[in-house]
């Protein structure tokens, strides 16, 4: 994990929220399309989200301090959080104005413009939800991930929505527009359930995922191979952060320094790989179990 400022990227999804703002309104505005109306309500929920994960990534990037001594990583998942909340209060406005003009039906007016200015919106939220996605995985930014995924869940009901109401323009199926945007409600309220819950795993602390505990039981394989014995790993995650702890038993006859310099071994072992992780072990000789007193490094 490198210091890299992630909130460049969030201001991008800044920007681009406000350009498919300006389309999709446009868009809505010149046809009388409710799923149009619909997809603009969202992206204003991607420039509240964009908003709000900026401010997040902002204190997640604040140094260790008194009160919080691991950091302040976990204010991605409040970020997370937030716009899975945004993206359901969302669905459920959708899907009301889609019931009121299934209950009473509208006619649809300049669709070729107005599909053309949500094309180009499309484009716009797909470039940049490629790399919201592809910046925050790289640097285990939930922030930007859910942020990209918001992106890309507009992206998918756009392509929908231009989909549909070109289907209802060619047939003159007008009742197709309150359907689709009723798809587009249902299928945004997934993925705000999906957001929520990855938010609340965070906030409990949950250990790594399989492959970086991998990582981390190769580090421990390779020093084990040499005498030691391992136990009571620990691990969890906060935002970028990375946490991991565990007892290391040595032979009560090793010296003092050699047990450390095995500790030493093992955090640069897990650094190498999980660049910036913070390695907290204790070391114990192999006859007691009572630890010694912790040797903690921040790897990177």
């Amino acid at each position: 994990m490198t210091n890299t400022d992630l909130r460049r990227y969030a201001w991008l999804s800044v920007g681009a929220a406000v350009c498919t703002i300006a389309l999709k309104g446009t868009a809505a505005a010149i046809t009388g399309s409710v799923s149009l109306l619909s997809d603009a309500a969202e992206s204003v929920v991607n420039l509240a989200g964009a908003l709000f994960a900026l401010w997040m990534l902002s204190v997640a990037q604040a140094p260790p301090d008194e009160e919080h001594n691991f950091g302040h990583g976990k204010a991605e998942y409040f970020s997370a959080a937030f716009e899975g909340v945004l993206i359901g209060i969302a669905a459920a406005l959708i899907a009301v104005a889609a019931i009121m003009r299934l209950i009473t039906p509208a006619p649809l007016a300049s669709l070729d413009v107005g599909l053309a200015a949500s094309a180009a919106a499309t484009v716009i939220n797909l470039v940049v939800a490629r790399v919201l996605l592809r910046v925050g995985r790289a640097h285990g930014s939930l922030a930007l991930v859910g942020d990209g995924k918001h992106l890309m869940t507009d992206v998918v009901t756009s392509v929908g929505v231009i989909v549909g109401l070109a289907a209802a323009h060619a047939t003159g199926a007008v009742w197709l527009d309150p359907v689709i945007a009723l798809a587009v409600a249902a299928h945004i309220a997934k993925e705000a359930t999906g957001l929520v819950r990855q938010a609340t795993d965070g906030l409990m602390d949950r250990a790594l995922p399989d492959d970086e505990l991998a990582i981390v039981r190769r580090a421990l394989a390779a020093i084990e191979a040499k005498g030691a014995q391992t136990k009571g790993l620990r691990t969890r995650q906060a935002g970028r952060q990375r946490f991991i702890a565990v007892e290391v038993q040595v032979p009560g006859a090793w010296s003092v320094e050699r047990g450390h310099a095995l500790l030493d071994e093992l955090e640069e072992a897990i650094a190498r790989e999980l660049t910036g992780a913070v390695v907290v072990t204790h070391l114990a000789p192999l006859s007691e179990t009572v630890p010694t007193e912790p040797h903690r490094a921040a790897g990177g």
